[in-house]
């Protein structure tokens, strides 16, 4: 596969949802987007909050524009605040340094997009991201495990 396909992107919103249903997440919003990162596609259930769908986006454009899964972003954050502020101002704020961003790679390890997904706490939100990437036979970066 050398592109994430709209057909692929509705699939992982899809098994991602289904991951949250089955350990009982809270209400989730998954967002998929390109390696340019541009959204294919944003599904947001029954009862998210208002800015999930923001949110969601942020984790996987942050997890794009730097190449690496958000809970490494995180870390940045901790470690290099005022690198993640210049980084957020570059993108127009458009980073969310949180768990819950994670590239997805082809068996080659091209990266093809990334999902972000928001509703639970991070962790639950990047398990469900894996869950969903490896569901449909890709690879999961969320850049160290949960």
């Amino acid at each position: 596969m050398s592109a994430l396909t709209l057909k692929v992107a509705v699939n992982l919103a899809s098994q991602a949802i289904a991951a949250g249903r089955t350990i009982a997440a809270a209400p989730l919003t998954i967002a998929v987007l390109d390696s340019g990162g541009h959204l294919i596609t944003l599904q947001r259930e029954d009862g998210a909050s208002l800015l999930r769908p923001q949110i969601a986006i942020g984790k996987a454009w942050g997890a794009i524009a730097l190449g690496k899964g958000s809970r490494l972003l995180a870390l940045d954050a901790q470690q290099r605040p005022a690198f993640i502020a210049a980084l957020n101002s570059l993108g127009q704020g458009s980073v969310v340094p949180a768990p819950g961003g994670v590239l997805i790679k082809d068996r080659d390890g091209v990266v093809l997009g990334a999902i972000g997904i928001s509703g639970d706490t991070s962790d639950i939100d990047e398990q469900c991201a894996i869950s969903a990437i490896e569901g449909v036979g890709l690879l999961a970066d969320a850049g160290v495990s949960a």
